[in-house]
């Protein structure tokens, strides 16, 4: 059975959690294109929140 890919949109949001659970800066954003920094962002700033609120530990 073939793995099927998820669009490129999700994975920078997915991305961007990451680095902000990992507690990365937003400045090291890797996507240049609008639409995929934007999800980046987005993803960063809901880990953001969530490591504000306690929901994720180191």
């Amino acid at each position: 059975m073939k793995r099927q890919k998820r669009d490129k949109l999700s994975r920078a949001h997915s991305k961007g959690y990451q680095a902000g659970i990992s507690g990365r800066s937003k400045d090291n954003c890797p996507f240049q294109t609008s639409g995929a920094r934007s999800e980046w962002l987005g993803g960063w700033r809901e880990a953001i929140g969530d490591r504000s609120i306690g929901l994720m530990t180191k």
